[in-house]
This record gives structure tokens, sequence and C-alpha cells, in this order.
């Protein structure tokens, strides 16, 4: 697959201080791969071959039908099906005739996903820039620490990449820009929440009981730990 779909540069994912920058890297990216694998990868047989592989997950199937080429999709489903029927149903053969203790090890049914196989592996390589990034210029610094949050699973991803790429000296700096981030907006997040709940109790029931930011608590907090916003119209 071409990986000149996925060059993104660093400094434009962190201008807009809105939000996780990481899941703003991973939405572009991810946009970009679903709209290529619709449109120009269609008839590339490499990525067929793929697609026919790993197949989709929920989430990118869903994306995959907000777009415009229902054709693209259905070709690459006819595809698949028949590569499924082709194999004999393999994987979940193989699955079922396995001991109890082996199963867990192995494979389910749509555990595995083209997109997301695409994502993680680009993710990781342009983590490891922001990281790097991070280290040479000052600039970028002041720009990563005035972010408004990382979510949980980004700071995750952030942490074990720069652990691994780093200098020792570096590290415990980023860390703390990272932890920093992500527990100002955790606190933020859980008060909310915790404003959200109780504004159901009786004493709070007057039309005019004022619900500060709590009203999308639980979508924020469901960001925060997931990743994925369902906010309305976002």
């Amino acid at each position: 697959m071409r990986d000149s779909i996925y060059t993104i540069p660093i400094s434009e994912v962190f201008e807009p201080k809105c939000g996780c920058p990481i899941c703003r890297m991973r939405d572009t990216l991810e946009q970009r791969c679903v709209e290529y694998i619709m449109g120009a990868a269609m008839m590339e047989p490499d990525v067929r071959v793929e697609t026919n592989r790993l197949g989709f997950c929920a989430d990118h199937f869903e994306q995959m039908l907000h777009q415009k080429n229902r054709l693209s999709l259905a070709l690459m489903l006819e595809s698949h099906l028949k590569s499924l029927r082709e194999s004999g149903y393999r994987e979940i053969v193989q699955k079922a005739a396995a001991k109890p203790k082996k199963r867990g090890g192995m494979v389910n049914v749509n555990d595995t996903c083209f997109v997301c196989d695409q994502i993680s592996r680009v993710l990781q390589t342009m983590v490891g820039t922001v990281a790097h990034q991070w280290q040479k210029d000052a600039d970028f610094q002041a720009l990563f620490a005035g972010q408004e949050y990382v979510c949980l699973p980004h700071a995750q991803l952030l942490l074990e990449v720069g652990h691994d790429s780093l200098p020792k000296k570096a590290y415990p700096v980023f860390s703390e820009q990272v932890i920093k981030l992500l527990d100002k907006h955790l606190a933020e997040v859980e008060g909310d929440v915790s404003h959200f709940c109780k504004m159901f109790d009786y004493r709070n029931a007057s039309p005019d009981a004022d619900w500060g930011n709590a009203r999308d608590a639980i979508e924020r907090a469901i960001l925060l730990l997931s990743t994925r916003d369902f906010r309305e119209g976002e």
C-alpha cells in the first residue's frame, strides 16, 4: 500500500490545540485509508489479498458504508466472502477443534481488520516522530505542552514509544508532560461525570438547575477512555 497517503506534517496535527492530538492524527490516517481502499486501491491485487485475509472491523465497515462508492465496497465484499468460502472457514474450525486452554491464544472471527492494521503500523511510526521532534525542537515542546489533553490509550502509546526511543535523561520530562495532559483532563471529566450523576438527585430537579459542563460528560468520558467521539455532530 502506498505510504505516501499517510504523509502528515506533525506540526499541523498539533496546531489546533483542541482535543487529543493523537486522536486527530489517527482520524486523519483513518479517513485517508478508507478513502483510498474505496477508490484508487479497489483494483490493486496486493490490497485485495490483504483485505481478503484480514477483513474489516465493525467501525470501519460503518465508515466505508458512509462513502459514496458502494460498488467498491460490494466488490471487496464479494472477493472477501469468496475467500472465506474457499478457505473452508479454517480459523473457525481450528479454534473449535483446539483444546479449551489453547483457544485463548487463537484469533477469533472479526478480530482482524485491514484498516486497523494499517493505522496501527503508521501511527506507531508517527508517534515515534512526535517523540523525536519533541526531543530536538524547543518550540515543538511548547506546542506539545500546550495541548488541551491526551486521551488514556494515546497517553499510553506516547509513554511506551517515548520510553523506547528517547534518551534516558529526556524521557522523564516527556513522561511528565504526557501525564500532566492526561491527569488534568481526567480530573475535569471525572468531576463532570459526578456532577451529571448529582443532577438526577431530587434536590436538583429544578428546571433552572446548573448543569455546568456535565450534559455531555458521558460522551467525553468515553472519548477519554476509548479515543472514539460519540457526541452528536462530531
